[in-house]
């Protein structure tokens, strides 16, 4: 099983990135497919989710906005569209899956993505 995010990159304040999460190795439906973020010195944080099939869509405050998560059927990859960046967006981006709720404790999460760095510069 594996996901793989890419995507990341610098950016300055104001612009857009496409993340995007390939999963591969098994059959994911009825997983819930989520975005976390660390930022350095700070703890793993959840920011939005998706269900595999690519409904429920659900944003913390932070993001609610400016980012957009979407499931891409035929290729088995989530995305997630940053607009709007801010400084503060700033971190390595994760993706994750786990069978069942949304939950923002990293620990409950199944599957795990390497992660990609996304830097925005003000």
């Amino acid at each position: 099983v594996q996901l793989q995010a890419s995507g990341g990159g610098l950016m300055q304040a104001g612009g857009s990135l496409r993340l995007s999460c390939a999963a591969s190795g098994r059959d994911f439906s009825g997983y819930r497919m989520a975005w976390f973020r660390q930022a350095p010195g700070k703890k793993r944080e959840f920011i939005v989710g998706i269900t595999w099939e690519g409904g429920n869509p659900y944003y913390v405050g932070s993001v609610k906005g400016r980012f957009t998560v979407s499931r891409d059927n035929g290729e088995n990859t989530v995305y997630l569209q940053m607009s709007s960046l801010k400084p503060e967006d700033t971190a390595v981006y994760f993706c994750a899956a786990r069978r069942g709720y949304y939950y923002s404790d990293p620990a409950v999460y199944e599957y795990w993505g390497q992660g990609t760095e996304v830097t925005v510069s003000s």
